[in-house]
């Protein structure tokens, strides 16, 4: 298993940040992947760790609990952004930049059948699928989902993702046990959530059948 000095050296030289810095580059991160499409590669999950690390260190100007909010309001609005996208411009610009080669086809197909399939559950659970998070507010948005059912997944999924990683990479600066604990969690969250996904859809399709 890597030490946590590896953890932080995957993410790009925070440590080598100014505080401010450190706030400016995660929290841009964080709402560019969370709700444009240009972010789909960044590598979200690792910063926000190392972040949590950083906020550990001896002597870090950088805050834990102004981080963590941070976080959650930039993972907020990211989504928020992506929403208001494709409520606005639709599937057909979506599409359009699949024929123009500025988005991976497969990529946007398989967020759209996780959204279809999950709705509620997919918003909070895409938080912890690279790729799928930055797809799913937009398909929200592009479907019509009812906003105010969107923000409350919106801000289950910014806590157990984004607070969750910075809070965990925090406690795990004193315990090296609980990185791997993190994505047990992790795992577990989006498995949890499939499973309610899935038994609110197999109830509407019983309730369908008694009723025809």
């Amino acid at each position: 298993m890597p030490s946590l000095t590896a953890v932080i050296d995957l993410a790009p030289d925070l440590d080598n940040l100014s505080a401010a810095a450190v706030y400016v580059v995660v929290l841009t991160l964080v709402f560019v992947e969370s709700g444009l499409l240009v972010g789909f590669f960044l590598p979200g999950d690792t910063v926000l760790f190392a972040a949590g690390l950083l906020t550990a260190r001896d002597g870090s100007q950088v805050s834990l609990p102004w981080l963590a909010v941070g976080v959650f309001l930039a993972a907020t609005a990211g989504d928020s952004v992506g929403y208001a996208f494709g409520s606005r411009l639709g599937r057909p610009w979506l599409v359009t930049r699949v024929r123009r080669g500025r988005l991976d086809a497969r990529h946007l197909a398989r967020a759209e059948g996780f959204y279809a399939r999950f709705g509620w559950s997919a918003v909070v659970a895409a938080r912890w699928i690279p790729w799928v998070r930055t797809f799913t507010p937009i398909l929200a948005g592009t479907t019509r989902m009812p906003y105010a059912r969107f923000l409350s997944a919106n801000v289950v999924g910014a806590l157990t993702w984004g607070v969750a990683l910075v809070v965990l990479g925090h406690l795990s600066a004193a315990n090296d046990g609980l990185r791997a604990t993190s994505y047990v969690v992790a795992a577990c969250f989006v498995v949890g959530s499939f499973a309610l996904a899935t038994l609110g859809w197999w109830r509407r399709r019983r309730a369908v059948g008694a009723g025809s």
